[in-house]
């Protein structure tokens, strides 16, 4: 007869999800026993690098991913890049070791106390089945969970001893629709508006990239004529960049943007949030007479939006039907945005001659995962995104996303074939908060690369303190970290990029090699400003 482990495995296999990142404890043994050779098993030194690498694998593969971690401790582990995960949509099914049921009544060791709402409210879904014969029909409801929009993880947390148990009768998975169609009645009366604007503006943002709608939003914009930001602090580039319609990401704070606003009508915000705002600067959040359509695939985004009416939908959908419904416009294009003015030298060098270099030695079809708090700005200005699935980024503002997602990154695209060199841009300080992720890339043999500006500090911190008028904050220099020294004992390639001109030979050779590259980079350390 076959046991719910069996069951289990025939379901994952059916629904495709045969990689799991984890990091074994006792209470998933049971499961990861005499392991399947066709599955393979992604090796994290810690629960947060094992999350955000099946956030960035799924992001790229389109697929929800599998992580297992371990009981109680180990989800605590993950919870930092479970709430990335839950912001930046990525369909993820975690599921999580509990104690042997016989014993629960007793608490021993390494129970999970209310097992289902420790990692709430950063899943969709949380369960823990009442019966070992339920987890099957469980992880099926989860992966149908996951998918549907918006997309997010969800939680199974599974006693050990589930598994050995007869399972009921096998059944083959179900599927679910993972996109929304646009009300066509209230389509009509966005397009009615647009049709009326005088000075119409469009904002992007992640889920354009993550709909494959980037031709549609350029179509869009070349229709109305109209300018076009990305939304702000976007966890993915959802327009090309090097397009003369477009003109950077707006500002994260209330009075600031909608001053970028002002001398327009209407503002049409797809695939966003209205609007990720930090820090607080009051003011208007539009100008005057301006009215505001956003277009979004989340109830709950469409409800705590402080200005705007909302249209439920997904956000390629809808770019095409707005598309039908519109008529051309002699509206003339914007003016081009003029060009960022050359990076003065210096050395250290300024962290805008350092990514002045990365974008001359850029590969046409390179992947960016960058988290660089300080240095966004200047990577952002330096760097345009110019192809769609280019740009990932953590969507809630915590550290210790990028590296593991830059490892899931690369594993995606070499399992998917795809192929495209992957390449993170990684600040001194977020570095340290997953860098046992390094270990994975190497032992996966990635051709990863990761360049590390080093300034020695929180630089973002510091400018958050001067922006607040908060002087004498303790703990915000990071003097005595040697990173090289780090790489290489994650088996990691590693070289110091003293100059700009030495990071073309340094990046090249990294995406030639077998095994990931760090290479750190020395900055100047003043600190930019906030906004």
């Amino acid at each position: 007869m076959a046991t719910v482990r069996d069951t289990t495995y025939d379901l994952l296999r059916d629904l495709g999800m045969t990689t799991v990142f984890g990091n074994p404890g006792s209470t998933e043994e049971p499961f990861l026993a005499a392991f399947p050779d066709d599955f393979e098993y992604v090796h994290a030194l810690h629960e947060a690098s094992a999350v955000g690498m099946a956030d960035g694998y799924a992001q790229v593969t389109g697929r929800p991913a599998h992580v297992n971690l371990h009981t109680a401790p180990g989800t605590g582990n993950a919870m930092g890049n479970l709430v990335t995960a839950w912001h930046n949509r990525a369909p993820l099914i975690v599921t999580a070791g509990q104690q042997t049921r016989e014993m629960l009544l007793i608490e021993p060791r390494l129970t999970s106390r209310r097992a289902t709402e420790l990692p709430q409210p950063y899943v969709k879904w949380s369960h823990e089945p009442a019966r070992a014969q339920d987890v099957p029909a469980a992880l099926m409801r989860a992966y149908a969970t996951a998918v549907q929009p918006p997309a997010g993880p969800v939680f199974l947390s599974l006693p050990l001893d589930d598994w050995g148990k007869p399972a009921d009768p096998y059944e083959p998975p179900r599927t679910v629709s993972t996109r929304i169609a646009p009300d066509p009645y209230r389509l009509g009366e966005f397009a009615a508006v647009l049709s009326a604007s005088r000075a119409p503006v469009l904002i992007v943002g992640a889920a354009v990239d993550r709909a494959g709608a980037w031709p549609a939003a350029v179509a869009l914009a070349e229709r109305l004529g109209a300018p076009v930001w990305t939304a702000p602090a976007p966890e993915r580039a959802a327009f090309p960049e090097d397009h003369p319609h477009y003109r950077g990401v707006l500002p994260y704070a209330i009075a600031p943007l909608a001053e970028k606003l002002r001398g327009h009508d209407t503002v049409l915000v797809v695939g966003a949030p209205v609007f990720r705002y930090y820090p607080h600067v009051p003011g208007d959040h539009l100008p005057d007479g301006v009215r505001l359509l956003h277009v979004t695939d989340d109830p709950e985004e469409a409800a705590r939006a402080p200005v705007g009416d909302s249209l439920l939908g997904d956000a390629g959908l809808t770019l095409a039907d707005l598309l039908d419904l519109l008529p051309a416009t002699d509206r003339p294009p914007p003016p081009a945005r003029p060009a960022p003015p050359p990076p003065e030298d210096g050395s250290p060098p300024s962290a805008d001659a350092l990514f002045a270099a990365l974008a001359r030695y850029w590969p046409a079809d390179a992947v960016l995962v960058q988290e660089s708090p300080s240095n966004l700005s200047a990577l952002r200005r330096r760097l345009p995104i110019t192809r769609p699935g280019s740009y990932f980024t953590m969507a809630s503002g915590g550290l210790g996303y990028g590296l593991p997602a830059a490892v899931g990154i690369a594993l995606a695209q070499r399992d998917t074939g795809r192929g495209r060199p992957v390449v993170a841009v990684i600040g001194d300080g977020s570095f340290h908060y997953s860098v046992q992720a390094l270990w994975t890339a190497a032992r996966l043999r990635l051709p990863l690369v990761v360049v590390v500006p080093v300034n020695q500090q929180y630089a973002i911190l510091k400018a958050f303190a001067d922006f607040k008028q908060t002087p004498g904050v303790p703990g915000l220099d990071l003097p005595g970290l040697d990173i090289a020294a780090l790489a290489r004992g994650y088996g990691c390639a590693t070289a110091t990029v003293e100059t700009p001109e030495q990071l073309g030979e340094a990046l090249a050779a990294g995406l030639r090699a077998d095994r990931p590259t760090v290479l750190p980079a020395p900055i100047r350390t003043e600190v930019p400003a906030l906004l």
